[in-house]
């Protein structure tokens, strides 16, 4: 039985050599972990500014690499190594519907979902941050809104590096390795094979930003979650991840988030970034991508998808 960690140590930081896009920042994060403090810096709740008092820019926050910002927990993520089962045995019930819903979810290439899916793998910003525009029903840009920009930004560290307990004890292999096929991002294919598929990093990360964004905009919650969880599903039409990963990237980044409640710096830039989206909605602002051709991609599903 394995024994998870009792804490973010250089077991759970051993993640694997960088590339571009989200296996970059998993691996450059590994040196975060190591430096990173024991908790965020956090300030008194009941000292928090209001977020009409607040800067109109938010605070500079250190980059652990360049690129990437510190996130809001530090040290104090959660376990997925504690919190998730173990992915499912080859040749068990449940590996089977994974590999069904695989080979479902391939009939999609070359089709507009499949371009959505090759999209939504790209974690860099500014490109990532537009993910939820549709759905949000406003822009997402560092200068529009940047409180909001930041907290993407630092959340993705939190929801990113919360996968690495279980990712690195179960070092599951990926469909197209499984099924010796390719991905949509043939440029990541090298590192992904030595980055452990459960649980989904993206999914992860698009879940926590699904949860966050529908509590600042509960009036768009459903559109929020729907996209929230064809993000992670993109990883499926990639080849890149099995069902059973993306529903347990969905467990931690819920764990992820709760977590981030309990961090008085994330709740004083939650509440300057509804201030954000409520000024951009009162001003007409529209998303700046093609909500129509998104709506399109997400029309196609994937069969059996749980």
């Amino acid at each position: 039985m394995p024994i998870a960690p009792r804490s973010m140590d250089s077991t759970r930081c051993a993640i694997h050599p960088a590339m571009r896009g989200w296996i970059a920042l998993a691996a450059v994060l590994a040196g975060a972990c190591a430096s990173s403090p024991t908790a965020a810096p956090s300030v008194d709740a009941k000292a928090t500014p209001a977020a009409d008092a607040r800067p109109a820019v938010p605070p500079t926050v250190p980059e652990i690499h360049p690129g990437v910002l510190a996130g809001y927990l530090g040290r104090n993520l959660p376990d997925s190594l504690k919190l998730l089962p173990p992915p499912p045995a080859e040749g068990s019930a449940a590996f089977r519907n994974d590999q069904a819903v695989s080979r479902a979810s391939q009939k999609l290439r070359d089709t507009p979902r499949y371009t959505l899916a090759a999209s939504d793998a790209d974690l860099a910003f500014p490109h990532v941050a537009s993910v939820f525009s549709c759905a949000l029903g406003v822009p997402v840009t560092q200068q529009q809104s940047p409180y909001l920009y930041q907290l993407l930004r630092r959340t993705l560290t939190d929801a990113a590096l919360a996968t690495y307990g279980a990712k690195n004890q179960y070092k599951r292999i990926r469909p197209f390795v499984h099924y010796k096929e390719g991905t949509c991002r043939p440029e990541d294919e090298a590192a992904l094979r030595k980055d452990g598929s459960y649980p989904s990093g993206h999914t992860s990360i698009g879940w926590a930003w699904a949860l966050i964004l529908t509590e600042l905009a509960p009036e768009r919650a459903d559109a929020l979650l729907a996209r929230g969880r064809s993000f992670g599903e993109s990883r499926l039409v990639c080849n890149a991840h099995w069902q059973s990963d993306i529903l347990e990237g969905r467990t931690t980044a819920s764990s992820t988030v709760a977590a981030l409640h309990a961090n008085a710096d994330f709740r004083a830039d939650m509440a300057s970034a509804a201030t954000e989206i409520a000024q951009l909605r009162a001003s007409g602002a529209r998303p700046d991508v093609d909500c129509d051709a998104e709506a399109t991609a997400l029309a196609q599903r994937i069969d059996g998808v749980l």
